[in-house]
């Protein structure tokens, strides 16, 4: 059963390479890889960033690259404020079904064996992980080496949190 897992895992990992793998770039004064991207549906939201897409027919949880949302499933911490609140978020951006691109950094997945990306809808591209930022509803999380899009969330983040917008209007901050 453990090997046939792993072969799964490494079948889904090599199969979202292919998909993924494209050309170097640069952002933020660092070195970075842009992927091309890969196709997937939503299946459902996690929490406000972290999500489940099904991809050629398997599903692999997703874990959106460069912000942190309030805590609100986590069964070891409790509720964070707005948490709820980023959870219906990102639930509103990504309803089930959502076609998506998920696009890649340097890393492929985080010590959960989440895939790591940044998620853009495949309909207009809005780009989530920058979108819940801008609205108050994320941090930043910054995880080098994958910072291709580190100054826009921080500028995003700023901007919501002077603004007094979502999580940095309703909750304490240092509380959160």
């Amino acid at each position: 059963m453990l090997r046939r897992r792993r072969i799964k895992r490494h079948f889904a990992t090599s199969l979202l390479a292919v998909l993924l793998v494209g050309a170097a770039g640069c952002s933020g004064g660092s070195a970075v890889v842009e992927r091309e991207p890969g196709l997937a549906e939503v299946v459902r939201v996690v929490d406000g960033d972290t999500i489940v897409v099904r991809i050629s027919g398997a599903e692999e949880r997703v874990r959106l690259i460069g912000i942190d949302t309030p805590e609100s499933v986590d069964p070891r911490s409790p509720v964070d404020c707005f948490g709820p609140e980023a959870s219906a978020a990102a639930k509103a951006l990504l309803p089930e079904g959502t076609a998506v691109r998920l696009v890649r950094d340097v890393e492929a997945r985080d010590r959960f064996d989440r895939l790591l990306a940044y998620v853009y809808l495949a309909d207009d591209d809005t780009f989530v992980n920058l979108a819940l930022a801008e609205q108050g509803y994320a941090d930043v999380a910054t995880f080098p080496p994958n910072v291709a899009h580190t100054d826009e969330l921080v500028a995003a983040v700023s901007a919501a949190r002077d603004a007094g917008l979502g999580l940095w209007g309703a909750c304490p901050v240092a509380g959160r």
